[in-house]
């Protein structure tokens, strides 16, 4: 045998050759020249080193099929969803650990083993027999099957069935998956929780930014209230006093005394002035109790927890307030130029909606707290399906940088202790739920723009 080494993917390897006694060339068998001789041994060098090439291949995928092999192993074992892969007649062919855990064999143990045998009851027994029937024509998602279990009776598990088909397309099994319904129910249970405390910290944290709003709106509102009491108060004493004459006059009727004695008195006490100042004062009297009750009522309406009661309501009304409110409160000299039409019909919260509109005057205040000339300007348009406010001020604007971060929670370019940045970022939230758009930009010519898009009330 002669030996030649030989290199193959950087893999040195030592090849045994045929090789003939020394005396086989200088007496070749009869008949066969020595030419024809050479050429069999080429071509048996040649066979030998195609062998050689395809054993090294063949290693190399041998190699990469023990690679996938261990990669499919540690998947299956990582799983925590249970597997299970049978073949046309239900005989088990493979499982994963968490079935095994789950049932309590080992996965050798259960390989070979009926598909039914997995179920603890007739009822699923006959469902995953009718899934091998039926799963040619429907995939099966979330049925729910109950297992044998090792630590319960039983365990109720949610699972998936597929079809194994062969390269051909025949179907030739079955692959079922499936999470015990234990599990998925606290999931759930643990989404839902999450999703109530979510709900409540928004509210919480909307009352809150609205209680921060209102305290600011306090000495506005003080002042809105003061004019209609001091009114009512003024009338009520003015009442008192012809109610005394008044008194005094009937007092003198029912005695008995003389005509002249009578009408001097109704002369002194000015009885026909009485008579004509009366109803200005219960109509003045009464417009200022109403206007006392609108504002209160205004002011519970902002207060109060929101209960996702929706209303039709007047947003016109309620900017109007909100400017009167906010200007009067800050103590702002800025010049307030409201352009709206007299009835703009939204349906929702009217106390959100005035949270709102009550950030973006006072946004357009903060903004030009710097400007000896402050002005805001509050423009409104209905369109065929759409209100539309701007508020325009003169102040310096927004800084490119933040207009992408304008309605972000806690932003704000405020100096530490002048605001929380919740403001906006809740407007934009109340707006979106609304069913609206609110969008912040800068004014070509100078300025902040704060546009609020509202769906009319139908």
């Amino acid at each position: 045998m002669a030996k030649r080494r030989e290199r193959e993917g950087g893999k040195e390897t030592q090849v045994y050759l045929p090789t003939l006694p020394a005396h086989a060339l200088d007496h070749p068998p009869e008949g066969v020249g020595e030419d024809v001789w050479i050429d069999v041994i080429r071509k048996m060098d040649e066979v030998y080193s195609d062998l050689l090439q395809y054993e090294v291949a063949l290693e190399e995928k041998n190699a990469k099929l023990e690679e996938t092999q261990k990669f499919i192993f540690s998947v299956l074992t990582s799983m925590s969803d249970v597997l299970v892969v049978c073949d046309r007649h239900g005989v088990i062919q493979e499982v994963n650990q968490a079935l095994a855990d789950l049932v309590g064999k080992g996965e050798a143990e259960l390989r070979g083993t009926p598909l039914v045998d997995l179920f603890a009851d007739e009822a699923s027994r006959e469902q995953a027999q009718r899934f091998l029937r039926d799963l040619h024509s429907e995939r099966i998602h979330d049925c729910e099957l109950h297992f044998k279990c090792r630590y319960a009776p039983e365990m109720p598990v949610a699972v998936n069935c597929t079809p194994r088909l062969s390269p051909v397309g025949k179907f030739v099994g079955m692959v079922m998956t499936g999470r015990p319904v234990g599990d998925l129910r606290r999931a759930y249970e643990q989404l839902r929780q999450a999703h109530e405390e979510l709900k409540l910290a928004q509210q919480q944290l909307i009352h809150s930014e609205k209680m921060a709003s209102l305290g600011r709106l306090v000495a506005g509102v003080a002042h809105e209230l003061n004019n209609p009491i001091s009114f009512v108060l003024g009338n009520v004493y003015a009442l008192q006093r012809y109610g005394q004459r008044m008194q005094e006059y009937l007092a003198a009727l029912h005695a008995g005394k003389p005509a002249q004695e009578i009408e001097a008195l109704r002369t002194r006490l000015r009885i026909d002035r009485l008579m004509e100042d009366m109803k200005p004062l219960i109509d003045g009297t009464i417009e200022g109790a109403e206007r006392t009750r609108d504002i209160v009522a205004g002011l519970k309406r902002f207060s109060a927890a929101d209960r996702g009661e929706e209303e039709t309501f007047n947003l016109a009304e309620v900017l109007e307030r909100s400017v009167h409110w906010v200007v009067k409160a800050s103590g702002s000299k800025i010049k307030v130029a409201l352009d709206v039409p007299k009835e703009i019909p939204v349906s929702g919260s009217a106390g959100q909606m005035q949270q709102v509109l009550v950030n973006l005057v006072q946004n357009a205040i903060d903004s030009t707290e710097k400007q000896a000339d402050a002005q805001l300007q509050i423009g409104g348009a209905l369109r065929s399906r759409s209100a539309v406010l701007t508020f325009r001020d003169n102040g310096l604007g927004f800084r490119q940088e933040a207009l992408d971060k304008m309605f972000d929670p806690f932003f704000t370019t405020k100096p530490v202790g002048k605001g929380t940045g919740l403001g906006l970022s809740i407007s934009y939230g109340i707006v979106e739920r609304h069913g609206g758009q609110l969008k912040a930009a800068n004014h070509p010519k100078g300025g902040a723009v704060l546009t609020l898009t509202l769906p009319l009330a139908v």
